[in-house]
Formats: C-alpha cells, sequence, structure tokens
C-alpha cells in the first residue's frame, strides 16, 4: 500500500533543507539533518523525494525563476538599451549570486556532485537562458531585434554567473562592480546592434551532416 503524502510534511521538509543549504551548504546539509531538522524520519524523506538534488531543485526553482520575473518587470520601466542591458548584467552577475547567503553555490555544489542516479535534469538551465535572451532582446532597438540571436550572449552570461556565484560563497574572490557591469555591457550592445556577417559558404569544404 502506497504512503499517503502529505503536503505539510513536504513543505517541513523544503524548509529544513532550505534553511540548511543557506547555512551549511549543500555538501554539509545531509538528508539526515534535513529530517532532524524537519521532524521525521530520515526514510520518510525519500517519500516524498528521489534524492537531495530533487530537493535542490524544487527549493531553487521558484527561487530563480521569480528573480528573473522582477527582473523582467523591472527592466520594463526603464528607458534606454543601456539601462536595460546594465541591470541584466547587474542582477546576473552581483545581485542573485550574492543573494540569501550566496545560495546559489548551492546549486553549483548539488550538480557537480550529482551522479547518473541522480537524473540531473537540464530544463531549469535551458529556460533560463531562453528567458535571459529573450529579455536582451526586448532590451534592444526594435530595428535590431530581428537581425541579432541573443541566444549566444545569454549563454555566456549564464557561464559567467556560476562563476560569481561560487565567487560570492567564498568570500567573493572575484567581485563584480559596475564597471565590469559596464564593460560587458558596452560589448555586448556594440556587437548585438552590429551582429558579424556568417562567413561565406564554401563548396569545396562544406559537409553535409
Amino acid at each position: 500500500m502506497a504512503q499517503i503524502k502529505k503536503p505539510e510534511i513536504r513543505d517541513k521538509i523544503l524548509k529544513a533543507a532550505g534553511n540548511l543549504f543557506a547555512e551549511r551548504g549543500y555538501a554539509r546539509a545531509t538528508i539526515n539533518l534535513i529530517a532532524k531538522a524537519a521532524g521525521i524520519a530520515p526514510s520518510n524523506v525519500y517519500v516524498y523525494f528521489n534524492s537531495k538534488l530533487e530537493i535542490m531543485f524544487a527549493i531553487y526553482e521558484p527561487w530563480f525563476r521569480q528573480h528573473l520575473d522582477d527582473l523582467e518587470r523591472e527592466i520594463a520601466s526603464l528607458k534606454t538599451s543601456e539601462a536595460k542591458m546594465f541591470r541584466i548584467v547587474q542582477k546576473l552577475w552581483r545581485d542573485i549570486p550574492s543573494d540569501r547567503n550566496a545560495f546559489s553555490i548551492n546549486l553549483i555544489q548539488a550538480i557537480s556532485a550529482a551522479t547518473p542516479e541522480d537524473k540531473y535534469d537540464p530544463t531549469l538551465l535551458q529556460w533560463a537562458v531562453v528567458k535571459i535572451a529573450e529579455l536582451l532582446s526586448s532590451s534592444l532597438p526594435a530595428k535590431n531585434i530581428a537581425r541579432v540571436n541573443c541566444v549566444p550572449f545569454a549563454q555566456v552570461l549564464m557561464m559567467a554567473f556560476d562563476g560569481f556565484a561560487v565567487s560570492s560563497g567564498i568570500s567573493r574572490a572575484i567581485f563584480c562592480d559596475d564597471e565590469l557591469v559596464r564593460y560587458m555591457c558596452t560589448g555586448m550592445l556594440g556587437a548585438l546592434r552590429t551582429p558579424l556577417p556568417l562567413p561565406p559558404k564554401s563548396g569545396r569544404h562544406s559537409r553535409r551532416r
């Protein structure tokens, strides 16, 4: 007979895990500690979640999505492409990595320690890249939007995001200041406004896939 799952128990697990991740880090927040903080037996944790990685994503995903939804509303009120782009990079490279005691480093720890049995799902990363590309595109003048592909820039921003998340978790070894944000924005705006042409195709060197 399948055990009945109670929403309040699931919420207790997520609250306990979230606090432990923020205080101790993902690696040191064991299932036993999570269960103890939630007031249940360790075996009961696995009634609600298949792994600690799944718990991490259940906490991190709504938190991260909310950050990007807030960013979307924020840049909608800004007037210039420069201001919009600056805020996107600033949010991704400084605000989110430092929020809640550098909480993002927990996801990086979780993914780096994941095993095939954990069944890591890249859906959140894929969603984030598309979302950020849309935000970048919406920051451009209308005449440029149809001419550029913002996805590669979004991918670069997310790769750097991981680095700043790690840095924020180890006493800010690399701090993202306004000068760095402005430097990145200047380069992106120049490239997005005047995208480089694709190299000409050569029949001699082309290959069929």
